[in-house]
């Protein structure tokens, strides 16, 4: 996190949540980002007021990839995982960056029941990667750092 100015208000952070779903060998759901050929991250997404982070977790994996609840078995979770967005832009008027809680989950299904077609689609392609082939440079240099935290975090991968 950078430091503010002196003066200048703290930036305020959204609760995030995103989900590491590995299939039965072990490698990852990754999804590319709509119009962005070079840009493939996790199923991730805001905290709405209210929610608890399981509940956010599945709304937002059910909402971006199709999977019920009940197809992810929740395995690990790790949170404080910080990125402020770039140019002091805000998200809904106040965010500057979110802080994000994310979850390793073993995917319980068949890759039929991924759905990228919803009403506000995210993702234009999903495929299975195993955690050493995941390109950082395929993440926004924003967010880079915490992508090279999980992956240490989660799978002792030095990227």
């Amino acid at each position: 996190m950078t430091t503010p100015l002196l003066g200048a208000a703290p930036v305020l952070f959204r609760p995030n949540v995103a989900a590491i779903i590995l299939n039965m060998d072990n490698a990852m759901l990754v999804a590319q980002r709509s119009g962005m050929k070079t840009s493939w991250q996790f199923p991730q997404g805001g905290v709405d007021t209210g929610e608890t982070l399981e509940e956010a977790l599945y709304r937002e994996v059910e909402e971006e990839v199709g999977l019920k609840p009940e197809l992810l078995q929740l395995l690990d979770r790790k949170g404080g995982y910080r990125y402020e967005f770039p140019k002091g832009r805000l998200k809904y008027g106040v965010y500057g960056g979110q802080e994000q809680v994310y979850y390793l989950c073993r995917f319980l299904g068949k890759d039929r029941d991924v759905n990228l077609d919803h009403k506000c689609r995210e993702f234009d392609r999903w495929r299975w990667l195993k955690p050493e082939k995941f390109d950082m440079e395929w993440v926004p240099k924003f967010k880079r750092h915490v992508y090279q935290r999980v992956f240490k975090d989660f799978f002792g991968i030095e990227k």
